[in-house]
């Protein structure tokens, strides 16, 4: 039961920090590069290391090699998809060298610490936590036997350096744990906002129009049977034409979420520098309420679709034993008079009201609709 449970914590880490590989594995060739040419500066300076400006012919060797294979995987990351297992074999070549560099320049001022740091913090970019603490223990174990095999004499200074190593090794390895915790929850909430925001808008839009449609059947329905076949063949002709519209817009959508960016983009027509002054005070019942809240929220939308209107005015009040909502915009207005928007006319039209189009004195759509308030 551990042993799944570990996998399925490691599947996890993979799954987060996977998109990050080939960002990751080109930085960490970068910096190979330049801690190598870093540490071979540092060996030239150094005294303790055959004095200044001098370097022996091993440690030439090593940094040489070490030099020509960072090189090499910096290209290999710049030309080609790395992989996990790259990095698995890369870090293993670091702390090798690391190893063979402790065991030619073990001192006082040996770089060979710096390189076994690099071994570490890099593994820490991009690796889960066992494998870090491997790396971590692996370098600890290899300086202590390069110290043993070294010609110089164990002291406590030295002995210390592996402690401080393994010291360091861990606090990496703790707050690259940390880090994949906040990486993994940050990715959990982003996600749950995104089921949020997709499940307004399916809420709010898409099914909104579907209760529409419903509502459109059934006076379609008593059209039929009242022998009104002529109007109910037109009130037919305008569903079809809005579910063409219904049918772009959820394929727009779906469009959207299929993005890399996974962001629920806004409606293509939408204008969203249109500006709204909306005054409301009016009293009905529950569900009359509920269709005037719908139909102020139907006009603002298609305000911002389809007016390309700068500026809107929304109001609802009561006018005698009627509540009247106008809408009015300075946009593009209506190409026919007669085509009153269909979602907001099934809604008045199932609470026996009335929509009308008006001229106004400016230009733009201004709509006018009454409602009994005792509906």
């Amino acid at each position: 039961m551990v042993v799944g449970v570990e996998r399925v914590e490691t599947e996890t880490y993979r799954q987060v920090l996977s998109p990050d590989l080939p960002t990751q594995a080109l930085v960490i060739a970068r910096a190979r590069i330049l801690i190598c040419l870093l540490v071979l500066l540092s060996i030239y300076v150094d005294p303790a290391t055959g004095g200044f400006f001098g370097i022996g012919p091993y440690m030439l060797a090593t940094l040489a090699a070490h030099l020509v294979y960072g090189a090499g995987a910096y290209f290999r990351v710049r030309r080609d998809k790395v992989s996990r297992v790259f990095l698995e074999v890369t870090a293993a070549i670091d702390i090798v060298f690391a190893a063979i560099l402790a065991f030619f320049t073990e001192g006082p001022t040996s770089p060979a610490f710096a390189m076994f740091l690099f071994a570490i913090i890099a593994t820490g970019s991009w690796a889960e936590f066992r494998l870090r603490i491997i790396v971590t223990a692996v370098s600890v174990f290899l300086y202590l036997l390069a110290l043993f095999f070294s010609e110089i004499a164990l002291s406590n200074q030295l002995l210390m350096r592996a402690v401080y190593l393994g010291i360091a090794g861990y606090l990496i390895d703790f707050f690259g744990r940390e880090r994949d915790e906040f990486e993994i929850r940050v990715r959990e909430l982003e996600s749950e906002t995104e089921r949020q925001t997709i499940a307004r808008s399916l809420h709010d839009g898409f099914l909104q129009a579907l209760a529409a449609i419903s509502l459109r059947l059934e006076t379609c329905r008593d059209m039929l049977v009242s022998d009104q076949s002529s109007d109910a063949l037109a009130e037919i002709n305008e569903m079809q034409t809005g579910v063409v519209v219904e049918f772009d817009e959820v394929r727009n959508y779906i469009r959207a979420l299929g993005k890399r960016d996974r962001r629920v983009a806004p409606s293509a027509t939408s204008d969203a520098s249109t500006q709204f002054r909306i005054e409301t005070a009016f009293v009905a019942r529950g569900p009359l309420a509920e269709h005037i809240v719908q139909i102020l929220l139907e006009g603002l939308r298609n305000t911002q679709r389809h007016a390309r209107a700068h500026f809107a005015e929304i109001r609802i009040e009561e006018v005698g034993e009627n509540i009247r909502i106008t809408i009015d915009d300075d946009g593009v207005g209506f190409a026919d008079f007669n085509a009153s928007p269909w979602t907001i006319a099934s809604r008045v039209a199932q609470f026996g009201g009335r929509l009308a189009i008006r001229p106004g004195a400016s230009a733009g759509a201004h709509l006018e609709i009454e409602l009994p308030s005792q509906s």
